[in-house]
C-alpha cells in the first residue's frame, strides 16, 4: 500500500461522501450516500435537513469507504474536507469531523475549495486502474459546470485565475427551476437533460444575451423565455404536470427543452472558441 493515505469528506450540499486515497491519487474507495428521498417532497434542498442527515450518515458511509479501501482509519496521514462553497450547516458537520479525526489521529488536516476539488478530479484514478493517476499538468483551463456554479478558470502551476463565471444563474440552478415549473420531482435538472433528449432544438429556438468580449454566461434570461414559453404552451395544451402519474410529456414540450438545452450549452462553446481565439488552452478539463 503506497502512502500517505488520505481521508476525504464531501458535505457541501445533500451527499455525503467519503473516500480513500493513495499517493498516487488513486481512488481506493468513493461512498457516496444520497439524501434524495428526504429533500424530494420539499422540491429542493432544505439545509437543516441536509445537516442532519450528514451526522447520521456519517458512521455508515465512513465504515464502507475503509471497508472497500481494505485499510484502517489509523492508517491515515492525510484528513481533507470540503470548507466551502456550500451550505453553511452542512460544511460544517464535514469539517467538524474532519478537524476531530485529524485531532484524534495526530495528523494534519487540510481544508479544500470545492470548485477547486471539481479542477482537478479529472485527474484522479479509479481503483481498478493498473496505472497510477494521471500527472497534473502545470498548465490547463478547467469547466466547472453544476447546480450551484458555472466557472471558467486557468489553473497554471496551481495559481487558480477566474477567466468567467455566470453572472446570475448557474447553469444547473436553472434547469431545476424550469424543470420545477413543468412539475418535474427533486432533482429536476436530470430529467430535463434526458426530456430534451427526445426534442428537436430546431424547432424552438432561444435568444441569447449580447456578451460583448467577456468570457461570462448569463442564463436569467433563457431561465425567463423558458417560462414564458411554457405559459404559451399551456394557453394551448392546458395544464402541463410532468410528474403526474402515467404522464406523456407533448412533443411541444420535448421540443422547448431541447431548445432550452441547447442555448445554454451554446453559450459554454461559444466562451471556449472565444478564449481559444486570445490564448492557446493546452489542455481544457471538465
Amino acid at each position: 500500500m503506497l502512502s500517505p493515505l488520505v481521508l476525504g469528506i464531501e458535505t457541501s450540499c445533500d451527499d455525503t461522501a467519503c473516500a480513500v486515497l493513495d499517493g498516487e491519487g488513486r481512488i481506493l474507495s468513493s461512498v457516496v450516500s444520497s439524501q434524495l428521498a428526504s429533500h424530494r417532497p420539499y422540491g429542493g434542498v432544505v439545509p437543516e435537513i441536509a445537516s442532519r442527515e450528514h451526522l447520521s450518515n456519517w458512521p455508515a458511509v465512513s465504515a464502507e469507504a475503509f471497508a472497500r479501501a481494505g485499510v484502517a482509519l489509523s492508517a491515515v496521514e492525510v484528513v481533507a474536507a470540503t470548507r466551502g462553497p456550500g451550505l453553511v450547516g452542512a460544511l460544517l458537520v464535514g469539517l467538524a469531523l474532519g478537524k476531530s479525526i485529524a485531532l484524534a489521529l495526530g495528523r494534519p488536516f487540510l481544508g479544500v475549495h470545492h470548485l477547486e476539488g471539481h479542477l482537478y478530479s479529472p485527474f484522479l484514478a479509479p481503483q481498478s486502474a493498473t496505472a497510477p493517476a494521471a500527472e497534473v499538468p502545470e498548465r490547463f483551463v478547467g469547466l466547472v459546470v453544476s447546480g450551484g456554479h458555472t466557472s471558467l478558470f486557468a489553473v497554471d502551476a496551481g495559481r487558480i485565475e477566474t477567466l468567467g463565471e455566470t453572472r446570475d444563474d448557474a447553469m444547473g440552478e436553472v434547469f431545476d427551476k424550469v424543470g420545477k415549473r413543468l412539475g418535474l420531482p427533486y432533482p429536476q435538472g436530470p430529467l430535463v437533460d434526458q426530456l430534451a433528449e427526445r426534442g428537436d432544438p430546431a424547432a424552438r429556438r432561444f435568444s441569447t444575451p449580447r456578451s460583448g468580449d467577456t468570457l461570462d454566461v448569463s442564463y436569467s434570461g433563457l431561465k425567463s423565455q423558458a417560462l414564458l414559453e411554457i405559459e404559451k404552451l399551456e394557453r394551448t395544451l392546458g395544464a402541463i404536470d410532468l410528474g403526474a402519474p402515467d404522464t406523456e410529456p407533448p412533443q411541444p414540450v420535448l421540443d422547448l427543452l431541447a431548445g432550452f438545452r441547447a442555448a445554454t450549452v451554446a453559450q459554454l462553446i461559444d466562451r471556449l472558441d472565444r478564449l481559444a481565439d486570445r490564448q492557446e488552452i493546452p489542455l481544457l478539463a471538465v
